[in-house]
């Protein structure tokens, strides 16, 4: 049987083979299996047709949960129905599972397979959410490689109906979720030739109806409750043998040997391998080699690993094995072992092998990548006579020593002939996409075969990309990082000094750097070690300024185009004229609804990239020079030498185990240590046109634009001007950038009221680094102005200093000004509960941590503990620190009731009693408070009656005065208020967390909740969510949504106990601040609802903040505050800030992509859209408008 062959990664073969058994699909967006959802989303919009000839029916649920509740009750309804999920997703997923699988309800749940959180939120793969589910009655499938999950997804759905068994599909997240390979391709009519219709048609027959009705879910006593339970016994013993039977259904069309175990190696091998998952194909290419070279090794490959066919695994094992080693990807602390590893042990125990060794290790935890030096060292390590029964490959463990030595100059394994190319990107800047057209490009156009993987940090756009890409005539089954690279290519030059890119470059490889460098100029900016690589290994240097090129031709900074078309013709892997060709193709495909300009330009930058480098003549001295670019440490901190700057540099799988602290916890304001240098251009001040109005560091997402306050008489090395307002008298003014820290966003430029003036002018990096530098730096080391002054204004607040700075979020986001500011005004006693989203990944992703310290070591105190419970997890925070500091308030008020305290004690104790629910009132009396206690505790009982009493309690006086006193200090980080605050997104907020953050602001505590609103789920890729509003295109909303948003601040309050706000920065500044600052003075609950600009809205993000303000103005977005102070006054509480629209909603809807591409796509469904959002909007203002004018 021929199929087509096609380029895709794991998920979308996933897809491809659900759709076609599925009539419905209920989903939940989580990362890495989102996109598996989002194909079935888009084929049912453009209308596909499953095998029953209907489209699928897809419904996004608010949690893992509740869609694990749709997909049981559709089954329970007689459609086949499916999900895609991962991780904490999965887990969640569980209570119904038990019933599904209870219920014999058929039914496939596709997983790419990911770390559980545990000390650390982690979103890449291991097999610990799959684990978790062992017990649930399902069958479990596992797939090693993208190929695979195509050939054998079908065996999960088939067997399910006939087995009456529902299946965990399994597969590796990211790294086959995320593998782009060249594979064959089922056609539905050969999935529908395999599909048993009477079996499907026994399942509907069984469905809930009223016409033959029947029960599902009843209650049972312990009478007869483990006797049905032990009902389902014979289908679990007859389901290997079905899944056998379409496996070998799928064998005889394809002529490929599916197994239930697969062995692969010497027919008499003495070692064997026990594994799942993507390492089998590594551990094959490390079995040929070693069995060419004379041993003797082989591998088990589980596919079914529940049921366990324990029968089938010995018929798998050679009769000659003498040792195993089960590799499992996971971890159990506390078993014997894990299990894999428990499964074998017991099938051969049981099969009386008792004679076999085996033992048992971990790999891969969290994408950990697992290359043949790891499958290298588990062979060496079955060759000795006394071996490690428990181990661990791929990292150093020094505190256990459970890991095994690896070589890392192992032979290289991948198939002859492959060339392997890495591309080292800045995210946000096309490489990833180019480097995926390329694949699709060499895969669907030659006969080649090809693979493609993306490596990324954890930053939002501006973060690292490595792509690694293999390209070759035999099949790619190298499902590990390339450390052999015939091309490498640096797509942004301040890479050269950060990252030892040139480490893992073949002899006479070839490199292409993206820089604006001469050969002169190179010879300051590359570090020598570079140099030395490059002219030692006979490395072919080209160079090309794909900045210049990419502005020249119309593209701004997206370099993509122009470096790909460069790659073609250097890497030569097709010729350079067929692959300027299919560029060009693919241009034209992708952008011709833009229009024939944006086609031309692309196809001028295609030509310009063929053309626009140059090779460079290095000398040979740089085989030996010493001389070159030398970046210093921005600190000697030790943590940052020996934790922060290996992961920064791209060397944390070098880290061994003790370098990490056991619980997670790591130390803040660390951001300030990177220096990433990856703006284009950033602002550069002109003092004598800033109006010093502060609006630029406001808006300013990553805090590296402050204003400075500098005492007349400072010697300053660079120009100042007289700060304006009263308060500020004896001071000069400076509006300074940090270049290094900047993303070059431009929003500050952009909003500047001076900007015709020129206030702010956005210059190359290049032209101003050396000389900003150092001004940041000697502005960092002012003393703190010592003055008084109004906290509360736009342009006051701004002299505070952010306690979040410098993070990982996109270039221009909408968020983080917000949380930026609300650290400035509270920072300082703020604790924080964030949800799992992009707030939590740029506010706290490793190595280093935004949130800072002020001068005193005072800064936000952070924490995240999952997606769906942030709200009761702040509230847990807030329920701690009122009870504890109930119990201080307790123990000042008995050491001021002690007759012999010291009077002033007893004056700062009633003070302190009498503000400490005050922010500002429970800091200066809690200074007071400790004065006094530092003065009056533990005097010197020298020559006292009490001396003797004194010194045997190591000169602690054992008075009750004394005693409390102690107490009292042991406590002092509780005396001042402290600010409680939730932040998440609207995915938290207003779906899978929002019965959580309901519950916690009816209960009428002190506590703010910020949530930034961006209407989709922005950290998974930008699903819908209910926030959204009626009418964009969205992942899993690909024809539109159609339904209206959801009004989250009307429904708080209802209460009309909460705080509620809705704000917007680009809008109304001054607003803003009212809202955060009457929120967080409020002595109860609050809610902010903040307008956040996002990538995913398809916007110039270097506009984000003037998008904003055209969503008010259009009437979009309306502001307002709902203060319940205000109804104990006798006034209305409701104010709206908002005038009526003053620009047209559609004309602001049609500068984003998101509503644009709607009507490009589905013009008449647009249309209908549009106007009804419209009138949404227009009847939601009129309803605010009359709230507001109620007496």
């Amino acid at each position: 049987m021929v199929r087509k062959m096609k380029s895709m990664d794991g998920n979308n073969a996933a897809a491809h083979v659900s759709y076609a058994f599925s009539e419905v699909a209920a989903i939940y967006p989580i990362t890495p299996s989102s996109p598996m959802a989002d194909f079935v989303d888009q084929w049912s919009a453009n209308g596909l047709k499953n095998i029953f000839g209907t489209k699928v029916k897809v419904v996004e649920m608010q949690s893992e949960a509740g869609a694990a509740g749709a997909v049981h009750g559709s089954l329970g309804a007689g459609a086949l129905t499916t999900t895609y999920t991962a991780s904490q997703g999965l887990l969640l997923m569980i209570p119904n599972m038990y019933k599904i699988a209870a219920e014999q309800l058929p039914c496939v749940f596709h997983v790419s397979a990911r770390t559980v959180s545990t000390q650390a939120l982690n979103i890449f793969g291991d097999h610990s959410d799959v684990m978790a589910c062992r017990q649930t009655g399902f069958a479990m499938l596992c797939e090693g490689n993208v190929q695979e999950v195509m050939d054998l997804s079908p065996v999960a759905h088939l067997a399910a109906l006939e087995g009456k068994v529902p299946f965990i599909n399994f597969f590796d997240g990211f790294r086959t979720s995320h593998e782009i390979q060249k594979i064959a391709v089922w056609d539905y009519e050969d999935l529908k030739d395999m599909c048993d219709m009477d079996a499907v048609a026994e399942f509907r027959k069984h469905a809930l109806n009223p016409e033959h009705p029947h029960m599902r879910g009843s209650h049972e006593n312990g009478d007869i409750f483990f006797q049905h339970r032990e009902a389902c016994n014979s289908y679990y013993t007859a389901l290997p043998a079905v899944v056998e039977k379409y496996m070998d259904k799928i064998n005889a069309k394809l002529g490929t040997d599916y197994k239930l175990f697969n062995y692969y190696g010497a027919a008499d091998a003495d070692r064997v391998i026990v594994a799942m998952g993507s390492i089998c194909d590594v551990a094959e290419e490390v079995i040929d080699y070693l069995n060419a070279h004379g041993e003797k090794v082989g591998l088990v490959k589980v596919r079914l690993f529940r049921p366990f066919a324990a029968e089938k695994l010995i018929e798998a094992l050679p009769a000659s094995v003498q040792k195993i080693a089960v590799l499992d990807r996971t971890k159990e602390p506390g078993s014997q072992g894990e299990p894999l590893y428990q499964d074998v042990v017991t099938a051969l125990a049981n099969a009386g092998w008792n004679d076999i060794k085996v033992i048992g290790g971990r790999y891969g935890l969290g994408s950990k990548d697992t290359p043949p030096a790891s499958v290298f060292a588990v062979y060496n390590e079955l060759k000795k006579d006394e071996m490690k029964r428990q181990f661990t490959i791929g990292i150093v463990d020094d505190v256990t020593n459970l890991s095994l030595p690896e070589d890392k100059n192992c032979p290289n394994t991948a198939a002859p002939g492959t060339i392997e190319c890495k591309f080292w990107g800045l995210g946000g800047d096309g490489t990833v996409g180019a480097n995926k057209n390329s694949i699709k490009i060499i895969g669907d156009h030659t006969d080649m075969y090809a693979q493609g993987y993306f490596a990324y940090d954890s930053k939002k756009s501006g973060g690292l990309t490595v792509s690694h890409l293999r390209f070759g005539k035999q099949p790619i089954q190298s499902p590990y990082l390339i450390d052999a690279a015939d091309f490498i290519a640096c797509h942004n030059s301040s890479y050269v000094t950060k990252y030892d890119m040139l480490e893992h470059i073949k002899d006479h490889g070839i490199f292409l750097l993206n820089s604006p460098w001469t050969l002169t100029e190179m010879e300051h900016e590359l570090p020598a070690s570079m140099k030395n690589i490059i002219a030692r290994k006979h490395v072919k240097f080209y160079n090309m300024d794909g900045v210049k090129i990419a502005r020249s031709v119309g593209m701004g900074n997206r370099i993509n185009t122009v470096m790909q078309a460069a790659f073609f013709v250097l890497a030569n892997v097709i010729p350079a004229d067929q692959a300027i060709d299919y560029m060009k193709a693919a241009a034209k495909k992708s952008y011709a609804k833009k229009g024939d300009e944006v086609v031309q330009k692309n196809y001028a930058a295609i030509d310009a990239g063929a053309t626009g480098f140059e090779e460079v003549k290095y000398p040979e001295s740089w085989a030996t020079t010493t001389e070159g670019k030398v970046v210093e440490d921005v600190t000697d901190d030790p943590y940052f030498k020996e934790f922060i700057k290996p992961v920064l540099a791209q060397n944390g799988d070098k880290l061994p185990v003790s370098k990490l602290a056991p619980d997670g916890c790591v130390p803040t304001a660390t951001t300030r240590y990177e220096k990433r240098g990856i703006a284009v251009e950033v602002p550069v001040w002109n003092a004598e046109a800033c109006a010093q109005c502060n609006q630029c560091a406001m808006v300013c997402p990553h805090a590296c634009i402050r204003p400075f306050l500098i005492k007349d008489g400072t010697e300053v090395p660079f120009e100042t001007k007289a700060a304006t307002g009263k308060e500020f008298a004896g001071y000069k003014f400076r509006m300074q950038v940090s270049p290094l820290d900047c993303s070059g966003c431009g929003n500050c430029a952009d909003i500047c009221p001076a900007k015709a003036k020129g206030a702010l002018t956005m210059t190359s990096l290049a032209s101003c680094e050396e000389a900003e530098n150092a001004n940041w730096n000697f502005c960092l080391e002012l003393p703190d102005p010592d003055v008084e002054f109004n906290h509360n204004t736009v342009k006051n607040s701004q002299f505070l200093q952010p306690l979040f700075e410098f993070s990982g979020a996109c270039a221009g986001c909408g968020e983080t000004p917000y949380i930026k500011l609300v650290t400035q005004l509270y920072g300082d006693r703020m604790m924080i509960a964030n949800a799992t989203g992009c707030s939590s990944i740029y506010g706290g992703s490793a190595p280093t941590v935004p949130y800072s310290v002020n001068k005193k070591g005072f800064g936000p105190a952070w924490a995240n503990s999952l997606f769906e419970d942030n709200a009761e997890f702040g509230f847990g925070m807030n329920l701690a620190t009122t009870q504890r500091r109930a119990k201080l308030a307790d123990t000042v008020e008995k050491l001021i009731a002690v007759e012999y305290c010291d009077a002033n004690l007893k004056a700062a104790g009633k003070e302190w009693l009498d503000n400490m629910d005050d922010a500002e009132g429970s800091r200066k009396a809690a200074d007071k408070l400790i004065a006094e206690l530092n003065a009056s505790v533990d005097p010197d009982l020298t020559g006292t009656p009490y001396e003797k009493d004194w010194l045997a309690n190591g000169k602690k006086c054992v008075c009750e005065a004394c005693t409390l006193g102690r107490e009292v200090l042991a406590n002092k980080d509780l005396l001042v208020k402290k600010s409680q605050w939730i932040f998440g997104g609207d995915g938290w907020a207003y779906d899978i967390g929002y019965g959580g953050l309901d519950h916690v602001l009816a209960q009428d505590q002190d506590v703010n909740v910020l949530v930034l609103d961006t209407e989709v789920y922005s950290n998974t890729g930008g699903q819908a969510s209910k926030a959204t509003p009626t009418g964009p295109i969205a992942k899993f909303a690909a024809a539109g949504k159609r339904t209206g948003k959801k009004d989250l601040g009307m429904m708080a309050m209802s209460y009309g106990y909460v705080y509620v706000a809705k704000v917007c920065m680009g809008a109304d500044k001054n607003q803003l601040m009212k809202a955060i600052t009457e929120a967080e003075a409020y002595k109860g609950p609050s809610l902010i609802i903040a307008y956040a600009p996002c990538i995913n809205h398809g916007i110039n993000m270097g506009k984000s903040q003037e998008e904003a303000k055209k969503a008010v103005e259009a009437g979009y977005w309306p502001l307002y505050r709902y203060n319940p102070d205000l109804a104990k006054e006798g006034k209305n509480p409701f104010t709206l800030d908002s005038k009526p629209a003053k620009t047209d909603y559609k004309d602001f809807i049609m500068g984003e992509v998101r509503y644009a591409s709607l009507k490009k796509l589905f013009p008449a469904v647009a249309d209908q859209l549009f106007d009804r959002a419209e009138k949404e909007a227009e009847n939601k203002y009129e309803y605010y408008k009359k709230l507001s004018e109620l007496d």
